[in-house]
């Protein structure tokens, strides 16, 4: 029987390993940037839809990388690692851009549609100088970010939880094929139900309504709200937060189990009022200024909590000049030449400018006001931010939102289009900043070039901001019998920016329940100090939406706990997680593309 050869022992020569070093790495390829637009893009128009019903932004990073196996390595066998990371950057990038846009700009359409309900003028706004804003704010969210790189990653070593949840899914090698089909499965069933619930086949009058399930049996009042929401997109929503969304859960409860049963009962409503009627007021009366009072208070408070990651972003500003002289921004390193950063900077600001000049009723002295202060204050936020998420995974947008708003109300003379499209350009920036930062600690673990990172995100992330100012232009032309699209009342209650409306509102004709903003400023904020990162928002959030989807919420984290009790984390991380990201996803796409179906309709009718 003839022996085995033996391996060579021979040294490869040098020319060879010269050759395999010179070797071009798959990483910043067509194939990673064309498949992250397409991604950003469905993720983007389905977490606008997401952030209008449930008041919080969902990441899409997670969805993007699993997508980003399943197509780049299962699919044209030959992806990598750092491939797959430029594809999640630029998902996330264009997803995230969208949720600057949808916490802030709804409140114009919903205070337009308000007042001229009342029989006023309305509000004199276009989207031309948002659609402006939202481009500088996204290009300068990642340029005021990318110096701070070196710092924040190499030298602080901030933590930024969802960069590193993000590697670990990158790194799963054949799990993330497994991980695809989930996500696909997911998406089919939710997007299916979504069509029959649109359908109204299963409405039963005073039972199944509108997507709401009414569990009174007659006999519990409707001042206890006991309805749930049967949206497989809330529902997912609580899976994926599992027993970190149970304070959001408590919060409706004290509210709708607690609050409201004694109000009613100690007679701060009438009692010869039906029941729905008394829901109605102690909602409306109590327990949505009560929320918004808790809101502010609680992102205050969040921005109080951040000082220290204020004090340490201050910091690494100060250190990132002396670092970038050590190397990081001579020409053939690994981060983007100086030059571009201040080529983006002049060309973002000088968009700003037009922005606000284009609103109506800014001086030049005022858009130019807007856009110096606006800038530097957007800085600013954006350092905060990244900092407070690279250290606790939690960011403060909407306490930032905000202070943006009020502070450019007064130095615009109450300008309230303008000072909102400062807000919608801030949040847009922020939001870049932090998720610019999370893919960067991702690409840190995994071995890829920042550069080419920065750059993606750079040239492409501006299109979520254009694509979510369209789709919430096609949700707002489409609610029924010609109501508005989305807000109170609605099935897309747009909770941010309803609250940002009513802080508004209240500061331009000073009708504002200060007893009750006050108790719920005082309680966000006492909340907020608590160890439990986010605790104050959650809990005003909880009292400010309609209870139905709390419940909803609520059931996914109770079932969420249940499953990984019972079959364990990586029950719960490998299947559990990627299948409701599909519920969440194909719910939202199936309402976004029957908005549009809807307006077609209408217009060829």
């Amino acid at each position: 029987m003839a022996e085995r050869e033996a391996p060579s022992s021979t040294p490869a020569s040098p020319s060879a390993v010269a050759e395999a070093m010179a070797t071009s790495y798959r990483e910043l390829t067509p194939a990673a940037m064309i498949l992250g637009i397409f991604q950003g893009m469905i993720l983007n128009l389905a977490f606008v839809y997401a952030a209008l019903k449930l008041g919080f932004s969902i990441g899409g990073s997670t969805v993007a990388s699993i997508m980003g196996y399943a197509i780049l390595r299962g699919v044209m066998r030959k992806g990598t690692s750092v491939e797959n990371n430029i594809n999640q950057t630029i998902a996330s990038g264009i997803n995230t851009a969208g949720t600057g846009i949808v916490f802030t700009l709804p409140a114009l359409f919903l205070l337009d549609a308000k007042w001229r309900a009342e029989g006023g003028a309305g509000l004199d706004f276009s989207l031309l100088p948002f659609l402006v804003a939202g481009v500088a704010g996204a290009i300068l969210g990642v340029v005021v970010i990318i110096p701070l790189r070196k710092q924040m990653i190499d030298l602080d070593r901030l933590r930024f939880p969802t960069g590193v949840a993000v590697t670990t899914i990158i790194r799963s090698g054949s799990a993330g094929l497994e991980k695809a089909k989930l996500l696909f499965w997911g998406t089919m069933i939710s997007a299916a139900w979504k069509l029959l619930m649109l359908s109204g086949w299963l409405d039963m009058k005073g039972v199944l309504e509108h997507e709401e399930l009414n569990l009174s049996f007659g006999v519990i009042p409707a001042y206890w709200s006991p309805v749930i929401y049967l949206s497989l997109m809330n529902l997912a929503a609580g899976m994926l937060a599992g027993r970190g969304g149970l304070p959001f859960l408590m919060g409706g409860i004290l509210s709708w189990w607690v609050i409201s049963p004694i109000a009613v009962s100690s007679g701060w409503t009438h009692a010869s009022l039906p029941a729905a009627e008394q829901a109605n007021l102690v909602y409306q009366g109590m327990l949505r200024p009560l929320g918004i009072g808790a809101l502010i208070g609680g992102a205050l408070m969040g921005v109080v909590v951040a000082f220290p990651a204020i004090r340490s972003a201050l910091r690494s500003l100060a250190n990132a000049t002396s670092t970038a002289k050590a190397g990081g921004s001579k020409v053939g390193s690994d981060e983007m030449p100086f030059k571009v950063l201040i080529i983006g900077t002049i060309a973002a600001i000088a968009l700003f400018f037009w922005a606000a000049w284009l609103t109506p009723g800014v001086s030049l002295t005022q858009a130019a006001v807007a856009s110096v202060i606006g800038t530097l204050w957007l800085g600013l936020a954006g350092l905060i931010v990244a900092q407070a998420t690279g250290m606790t995974d939690i960011s403060p947008m909407s306490g930032m939102a905000l202070i943006s708003v009020t502070l450019m109300m007064f130095l615009l003379n109450k300008n309230i289009a303008a000072a909102m499209l400062v807000g919608v350009a801030v949040c847009v920036a922020i939001g870049q900043a932090a998720d610019m930062m999370q893919d960067l600690k991702t690409g840190f673990m995994l071995g890829g070039r920042p550069v080419k990172q920065q750059l993606a995100q750079f040239a492409v992330t501006w299109l979520g901001s254009l694509l979510a100012i369209g789709a919430l232009y096609i949700l707002w032309r489409n609610g029924p019998n010609g109501a508005n699209g989305f807000g109170p009342g609605s099935d897309l209650p747009a909770p941010q920016a309803s609250v940002l409306m009513g802080i508004v509102e209240g500061l331009k004709n000073g009708q504002i329940p200060f007893d009750k903003y006050i108790m719920g400023g005082v309680v966000g904020a006492m909340l907020g100090a608590a160890p439990i990162a986010g605790l104050g928002v959650l809990v005003g959030l909880a009292m400010y939406l309609p209870f139905p989807i709390t419940l909803g919420y609520g059931v996914g984290c109770l079932l969420q706990m249940g499953l990984q009790r019972r079959y364990g984390t990586s029950f719960s991380e490998n299947k559990l997680v990627p299948f409701a990201a599909g519920l969440i996803v194909g719910e939202a796409l199936m309402g976004i593309g029957n908005a549009a179906f809807q307006i077609i309709k209408n217009s060829l009718a």
